[in-house]
Parts: structure tokens; sequence; C-alpha cells
């Protein structure tokens, strides 16, 4: 099987993940009118990535877990070091955001400076239920349930380290447990699981995760590769866009979708080239980006906008939208290599510097 670097078609994967959202949460912008039903339902990109992160973390960690070798504390700071430092940046853009509008007279959602609710978000656990309101960088939420992930990852790989030789048994308790999950949630809680952000934010990975990870087990088992992966691939793809056009429960398109991530890993693993396309990799690489900058882009580029081209209400014409989604993309390479990048290393560096001093700090005493 391939390292984890050369799953490129699920980096890949990411950005069409992440521009889905993106789409979800710019239509508004450009029509009054009811969305198509594939940007309707963008906000289950976000399970995409729920479910890649599950897939992929298994795949990087699972095996040193299994044989002993995880070390949790390395773990969670190489987890605090991909997300964190771009979460703290954004929170604070936001807030200086906020300010200066305020300081010219400009009015904002009172949620954007939602004093209350910055501890839980300074600590990641504004999707634990934590946060009284929404606030500040509205898209972290979803930080803050990867991070409960992250914390909580020993218990899913050990479920997953003891369902390594029975992948389809996996499978299945996931499904099993998504098909479950999502109408009880539902009836218990009056709103959709796939709806939750700050409130029950962190009970949405959970089936989603435990999804990827039981996907994993299946493309090492091998059989999902091969021949007929191809088919595969293109038949899971066609189930999503299906699935997403009749509008189907969205367990039923978190289903698809992570028929799609199995099977694309399973191309990777038969040696195709599809999705490893330089362009598509990078796009995928800066995703993350692509997320956390979407919304205090949306809210600076579109009042611009308004302003600019003297217009009434907050409909764009459609080559000023255009313009403002497709800027999206130079921004986050910028944001991924003037921020996330350079953080993501120099917290990886301090790590390794004070693993390096802890044997002679030891032996000194």
């Amino acid at each position: 099987m391939p390292d984890a670097a050369n799953i490129k078609p699920l980096t890949a994967l990411r950005f069409f993940a992440a521009f889905w959202v993106v789409l979800y949460h710019y239509w508004p912008n450009l029509s009054t009118s009811a969305p198509p039903a594939m940007i309707a339902k963008g906000y289950l990109g976000v399970e995409a990535f729920f479910t890649l992160s599950g897939f992929i973390l298994c795949h990087v960690y699972l095996q040193g877990f299994g044989q002993g070798k995880f070390r949790y504390g390395d773990f969670l700071w190489n987890r605090l070091a991909r997300v964190y430092p771009l979460h703290l940046v954004t929170l604070a853009g936001v807030g200086l955001m906020a300010f200066a509008a305020g300081v010219a007279g400009i009015s904002v959602d009172p949620n954007m400076l939602a004093w209350q609710a910055l501890p839980a978000n300074l600590l990641l656990v504004q999707a634990w239920g934590f946060a009284p309101v929404s606030g500040w960088n509205h898209p972290s939420w979803s930080i803050s349930a990867e991070w409960f992930a992250y914390l909580s990852f020993p218990a899913f790989a050990y479920a997953a380290w003891r369902l390594r030789n029975l992948p389809w048994l996996a499978v299945g308790l996931a499904l099993a447990l998504v098909a479950a999950l999502y109408p009880a949630f539902q009836a218990l809680a009056g709103f959709p699981l796939t709806e939750a952000t700050i409130r029950w934010g962190a009970l949405r990975i959970v089936p989603c995760f435990a999804y990827g990870c039981a996907l994993h087990a299946l493309w090492r088992s091998g059989a999902v590769s091969g021949r007929f992966s191809g088919l595969g691939a293109c038949l899971a793809g066609a189930a999503v866009l299906l699935a997403v056009h009749f509008k189907a429960p969205d367990q039923i398109i978190v289903m698809t979708l992570g028929a799609l991530i199995v099977m694309l890993a399973g191309l990777a693993a038969a040696g195709s080239r599809f999705g490893t396309q330089a362009p598509l990799v990078y796009l995928g690489e800066i995703s993350y980006s692509t997320y956390m900058i979407c919304i205090p882009w949306k809210i600076l580029a579109v009042n611009a906008m308004l302003k600019l081209l003297n217009i009434e209400g907050d409909q764009l014409p459609f080559y000023a939208w255009i313009a403002v989604v497709l800027a999206l993309v130079p921004l986050s390479a910028a944001s991924y290599h003037i921020v996330e990048k350079p953080a993501r290393e120099r917290m990886k560096a301090w790590a390794k510097g004070w693993r390096e001093r802890r044997p002679a700090t030891a032996g000194a005493q």
C-alpha cells in the first residue's frame, strides 16, 4: 500500500469538499432563489472532511498504535500544529475586522465579537456545547469537533485495531451507526445532526470519523483495489451525484461519500494517476486555509463589492460574485504559505528541540 503522502486523490478531494462548503455559504449573495440541489447540500462537505480525517489518521497512526509505538502527546501536538495557528490568526482577524467596522460606524453582527464565546473558541471547545453563542470565525466549530476526535483517537484506534482483520464487519458497524444516529438525533434534538455546530458539533464528527476508520481497514485489506478500482470509483462518484441531485437523506449521502473516498484510495493503491495531478493536489493542500478564511473573506469582500457597485441589498451580479469566490484560491495560497505551513513547521521544530534536550537534561541530573 502507498504511504500517507501518496494518497494524492484524497488530498485533491479535500479541495472539492472545501469549495462545496464555500458555494453553500456564498450562494445567498448571488440569488434569493433556492439553490440547486448540489449547492443546497454543500454543508455535507464538512462530513466529507470528517470521514477523510478518520481514514487518514488511521493510515498514519494505526500501525504504530497497534504495535505500542503510539505517543499520545506527540500525536496531539502534531494535530494542534496542524489546526491551531491558523484558527488563532483567523479568530484575531475577525475580531480586528469587527472592531474596525465598529469604529467606522458600520453595523456588524454582535456575535462576531461575542466575548462570552471567546474562551471556548481559544480552547477549541466551542463545538462541545461550551459556547453560549456562535461567535468569531464560525467555521472553526468544525475544528473544535476535530479536536474532540483527536483527543478521543485512542478509543477509535483501539476499535479499528481490533477489527483490522474484519474490515467488512467494521464497515457494517460504522454504517449501522450512521443509519441509526442521524434519525435518532433528529427525533430527540428536533434538528438534523448535519446542522449541529456549536450545539452538538462534537457529536457530529463521531459517526463520520468512525466510518473513515472502518473504510481504512477495508482499503488496507486490498478489497477495493485492483483492476476494477476505476470502475468502482466511477460508480461511487455517480452515486454521490445522484444522491445529492435527488436530495437523498443526509445519512445516505454520507455513506456514498465514504464509498467515493475508499474507491479513490483504491485507485491510488492500484497505481492510477487519477487525481494525482500537481495542481489538484496543491489545491487540496491549501483547502484548510480555504475553509478557514471563507467566511471572513465573504464578509469583507461582499460588503466592499456592494459599496463599490452601489447596490442595495446583499445580492451581487454574477461577475462580481464569481470574482469574490475565485479570489479565495490565491488568498488561500497566501494564508497557507504565510501562516499555516510556517507555523506548523515551527511548532513541530519546537517539539523536536524539546525531545532532543530531554535526554541531555536527564543525564545531567
